[in-house]
């Protein structure tokens, strides 16, 4: 479970940004889409390959 407290003087929009921000952190989202749909294991294995190859080529495009 999720607390933030509010400080004093601190608006509630920016306690709420840091309940969003810590809520984004702890990947529930995420995952509960992930299990919306079953998808085969060499599917997933694919995708993290595909984009384990993208994320290199653009770190080596960063560095030229």
């Amino acid at each position: 479970m999720i607390k933030i407290e509010v400080k004093e003087n601190e608006s509630i929009d920016k306690a709420l940004k840091r309940f969003k921000k810590k809520f984004e952190k702890t990947g529930v989202l995420k995952e509960l889409r992930g299990r919306q749909a079953f998808e085969k294991p060499s599917i997933v294995r694919r995708q993290q390959v595909l984009r384990a190859a993208y994320r290199q080529m653009m770190q080596q495009n960063e560095a030229i």
